[in-house]
């Protein structure tokens, strides 16, 4: 069997079917349930900013790893405050 990479039209296809089933699904939950998931989804972004926090800084200590992470978004939070962050693009005059 070859491999799906090597054929960019297969791997296009793949993909759109893939996209479209996410799309069918998320259209068939109610809102609850998409709240639900966007919940997990959140967690799950955190606990993977503190196993990184922690890595990155060497230490075991899980409070630790949550004070990273919270300096981390309070400096996030600054640079968007002092609009060096944003998510729209600057208009070009």
């Amino acid at each position: 069997m070859s491999n799906i990479h090597d054929d960019p039209a297969a791997l296009k296809a793949l993909q759109d079917d893939i996209y479209r089933e996410k799309i069918l699904r998320a259209r068939r939950m109610t809102p609850e349930q998409r709240l639900a998931d966007a919940f997990e989804l959140t967690n799950g972004v955190f606990a993977r900013m503190h196993e990184g926090a922690m890595w990155q800084t060497g230490t075991t200590n899980a409070e630790q790893g949550w004070l990273e992470v919270r300096r981390r978004l309070d400096r996030l939070c600054r640079t968007h405050d002092h609009g060096r962050f944003t998510l729209q693009k600057p208009s070009v005059p």
